[in-house]
This record gives structure tokens, C-alpha cells and sequence, in this order.
């Protein structure tokens, strides 16, 4: 998997492999990333703070473009080691924080900084998005008109807390991809 635009395109990403993973392919990155754009994200700006990293596609394509700086969150091991293998060969020792944990765990802890993007790409059939929704709002994760991405399977049935306007919900095959706002 290549990362697509900015300082870092074309740049080769190590990926994980296995069940559960599904790192956000190019077709998928890039409506994402054109949503938000066409939504006025300023990159230069971004604090970006992407949840069940995985291979950290999402957050690497944000730094790409410009973000400033991106906590990833990913509680497996073989992907903890993707993505400490990504940020070093990359050149991001110094935007990227990574953190080996839980992420509803993660979450409960009060933030040392709010972040203006969020990814989520919780695993597939485990109810993950809404509780994770919940906690940034609850916790106080959010900058003031930061944009939450979720990358879910089609078929998801989402509960999303009243807090959150929706900016876009798009089907891309057998993913569906949501942005939102925080009132």
C-alpha cells in the first residue's frame, strides 16, 4: 500500500495481514480525504488522533498533507510493531506518538490535548464506534469543529449521540464511510 498525496506520496506502507484487518485502501483514503477537504480542513492545522490505527494508513496520509502531529491507538502487538516499523521508515519519529492500548480504555483517560481529526476504524461486528463516540464527547477529546471519520461496514446499524451533525455518509463497496462534526 503506497501512501497518495503530499510530502510522503508514493511512499510504500507495511501492512498487517490477518483476521480483523483492513487497512483503508487507496480508493477508500482517497474519497476521505477529498470529504474532508471539500469540508474546509485546514491540514497545517490538524492535530489528528486515529483510533484502532492498525497499519496507520489513515493518520501517515494525513501527515502526508501536512497535519501536524497524529496519536495513533492500537492495542495488538503485531500492529503496534507495523506501525513502529511505518513511523520509523517514514521519517515521523516526531509527529507520531503511538500508544499499545485499549482503545475504550484510552478514551476514559482525560486528554493532555484535543485533536481537530479523528479516525475511527473500529473491527468489524463489535459495536465499537458508538461507546468510542461517546467517550471523546464525554472526556473532552475534541477541538472545536473537529471532523470524526468512521470507516464502518456497510450493513452497520449506527446510534450515534445527538452532539454529532453529519457531514457526510458515503458507501464504498462494502465500507461505509461517515463524517461528522460536534455540535
Amino acid at each position: 500500500m503506497r501512501i497518495i498525496a503530499g510530502t510522503l506520496g508514493g511512499r510504500l506502507l507495511k501492512t498487517i495481514e490477518g483476521e480483523g484487518y483492513r487497512p483503508a485502501m487507496g480508493r477508500t483514503r482517497e474519497a476521505l480525504f477529498s470529504m474532508l477537504e471539500a469540508r474546509g480542513l485546514v491540514w497545517g492545522e490538524s492535530r489528528v488522533l486515529d483510533l484502532f490505527a492498525g497499519s496507520g494508513s489513515l493518520a501517515f496520509e494525513a501527515l502526508s498533507r501536512g497535519a501536524r502531529i497524529a496519536h495513533l491507538v492500537e492495542s495488538a502487538a503485531p500492529a503496534m510493531r507495523c506501525l513502529t516499523e511505518n513511523v520509523h521508515a517514514l521519517g515521523l519519529v516526531e509527529q507520531c506518538r503511538l500508544f499499545k492500548e485499549d482503545v475504550l480504555r484510552f478514551l476514559k483517560k482525560p486528554p493532555a490535548e484535543t485533536f481537530d481529526l479523528l479516525f475511527i476504524d473500529p473491527p468489524y461486528g463489535r459495536d465499537l464506534l458508538a461507546p468510542s463516540l461517546r467517550l471523546l464527547l464525554e472526556r473532552g477529546w475534541l477541538s472545536p469543529g473537529a471532523f470524526i471519520t468512521a470507516e464502518v461496514e456497510k450493513e452497520a446499524r449506527l446510534t450515534i449521540p445527538q452532539q454529532y451533525i453529519l457531514e457526510a455518509d458515503r458507501l464504498l463497496g462494502r465500507t461505509r464511510i461517515c463524517i461528522w462534526t460536534a455540535a
